[in-house]
């Protein structure tokens, strides 16, 4: 184990409209070429909370009111030397129109039916998906 790897914390969120999930396009690695739920790192002396609103706003304009954890994600990649552990948050009340907010980062952010959402995504985004069928089904 190398120990100058040290694990980060970043964090997302599942927004649904009308049955349908917010995904965003990824221009970068780690995950390039996948859709994702919007989210990222987690600043120093930032709460959670915080720090998803912060990112929600930052990459899709959107502007989130109410939030519930959702799940935590573990992405652990030895061959990357990277590990992350990620709290996805459900946002239960958000408001504005979603744009890419980040051009550098995002090439796309698209509502998707949940019956029809595309083939390459995230691993955060599949752990939260697996979340919210678990949920749904409790």
């Amino acid at each position: 184990m190398n120990p100058e790897i040290m694990p980060r914390v970043g964090c997302g969120a599942v927004l649904l409209r009308e049955n349908s999930l917010l995904l965003v396009y990824r221009k970068r690695d780690p995950e390039r070429d996948h859709w994702g739920l919007p989210g990222g790192k987690v600043d120093p002396f930032e709460t959670l909370q915080q720090a998803v609103r912060r990112e929600i706003l930052e990459e899709t304009g959107l502007q989130i009111e109410r939030m519930s954890l959702l799940c935590i994600v573990d992405q652990i990649a030895p061959d990357r030397n990277e590990h992350w552990i990620a709290p996805v948050y459900i946002a239960e009340d958000f408001t504005g129109n979603a744009a890419v907010m980040e051009p550098e980062a995002l090439g796309d952010v698209k509502w998707f039916p949940l019956e029809q959402l595309p083939r390459r995504l995230t691993h955060a985004t599949q752990v939260a998906l697996q979340a919210l069928q678990d949920r749904d089904v409790s």
